[in-house]
């Protein structure tokens, strides 16, 4: 029997699947990858279709909540012996769907931190040690400050501050209550000031030429890393793993800071079980092996995916851990910190899809469109989404 696996990202190492599929000798576990976006288009299609979903789905956080009036298309986990006090409340809120059933079970916390290349700010005469570096950005306006300060002090006038305005945007709206959607589900995301005031933010460093305008997960974002071309990055923990394996001539350049403003979760995903899939008690069986305590750990040894049961959280192996890539930063510590006083997020349907008409906004004021026309067509999609 094959089981189907469609994930987006580095989700699980083949050293996972090899130690399932050794315990399960009549099982083989196949892994399809998509980018971001057209994996969750597809899985949306497939559903509709009542066809065509693989045995297992990944669904990521800023999505979960779009698949919620969809409870009867998935396994409801809470028949399944799960024990939801595996993860905290606020884990299983976010898979819990209107009918009250469990879809999904959580793999990871995305919690935020910056990650910075050392060597570049050495060579622009700022701080190295991490935690001056923190200093430096106790807010995000003071992190576009330095990213001013860096500019005009590197000598290598090609290197930016950062790789993109879209991942500056989604790290201030990362540590807030209330974004795209108010407690009631009604969709504020164009009427909210503190996502104006991201959009603003973000905008102003743009045009102090501060970003390398790389679009997340692109080829040229890809180089940006090998080649050096910024000096920061919004680094939740699972980006770690993208640096490592996408640039591993950079290890030891590395080192992670605190985020500005101390907080913020970005990313964290959940294994869903459609029941349009060709073995769904055995891909229960998989998806709840995956999503073990155990398993997560050694997800977090191998990618740097900070794990959600909240059992891992005070073990040695994870609260003691260390990252040698990024200078032996205890990655253990900076992560589960930014997520520790985070209030609980307010989600909903659509708020992947305003968070990519953002992003994609402000890619094209990176690329000379004028950020009020960007604005106002970023409003008219979110409009459209809200339906």
């Amino acid at each position: 029997m094959t089981l189907t696996i469609n994930v987006f990202g580095d989700s699980f190492p083949k050293s996972v699947y090899d130690a399932y599929t050794a315990a399960h000798p009549n099982i083989t576990i196949k892994e399809n990858r998509a980018d971001y976006g057209a994996h969750h288009n597809n899985l949306q299609a497939h559903l509709a279709a009542g066809s065509g979903t693989a045995d297992i789905e990944v669904i990521e956080i800023g999505q979960i909540a779009g698949y919620l009036g969809q409870g009867e298309k998935f396994v409801n986990f809470n028949d399944q012996g799960v024990d939801p006090a595996q993860w905290s409340p606020a884990k299983i809120k976010q898979a819990t769907a209107t009918d009250g059933s469990l879809v999904g079970l959580g793999t990871d916390i995305g919690g935020l931190a910056i990650c910075y290349r050392a060597d570049l700010f050495k060579a622009a005469g700022l701080p190295t040690d991490r935690e001056e570096v923190g200093k430096l950005w106790p807010t995000w306006e003071d992190y576009v400050k330095v990213g001013s300060d860096f500019i005009s002090k590197t000598p290598d006038k090609k290197v930016k501050w950062y790789d993109g305005a879209g991942h500056v945007m989604t790290g201030i709206l990362a540590q807030e209550k209330n974004t795209f959607y108010d407690d009631q589900g009604e969709v504020i995301a164009g009427t909210n000031p503190v996502v104006k005031q991201a959009w603003d933010l973000s905008v102003t460093s743009i045009q102090a030429k501060q970003s390398a305008a790389l679009a997340e997960f692109s080829p040229e974002w890809n180089t940006g890393f090998q080649q050096g071309q910024f000096a920061t990055i919004t680094c939740p923990a699972w980006m770690t793993a993208y640096i490592r394996n996408n640039a591993p001539e950079t290890k030891g350049k590395w080192d992670i800071a605190t985020v500005p403003g101390g907080s913020g979760n970005w990313g964290g995903s959940f294994l869903t079980v459609p029941k349009a899939g060709k073995h769904t008690a055995e891909a229960v069986d998989l998806a709840k092996y995956l999503t073990t305590p155990d398993t997560a750990v050694k997800v977090f040894k191998e990618f740097g995916n900070y794990p959600s049961p909240v059992k891992t959280w005070d073990l040695p192996e994870v609260e003691d851990a260390k990252d040698a890539f990024f200078s032996d930063a205890p990655v253990g510590v900076i992560f589960p910190k930014s997520f520790a006083n985070l209030p609980e997020q307010a989600a909903g349907p659509q708020s992947g899809v305003i968070g990519v008409a953002l992003n994609t906004a402000l890619n094209q004021v990176e690329q000379g469109e004028d950020p009020t026309t960007a604005w106002e067509k970023a409003l008219k999609d979110i409009e459209a989404a809200a339906g």
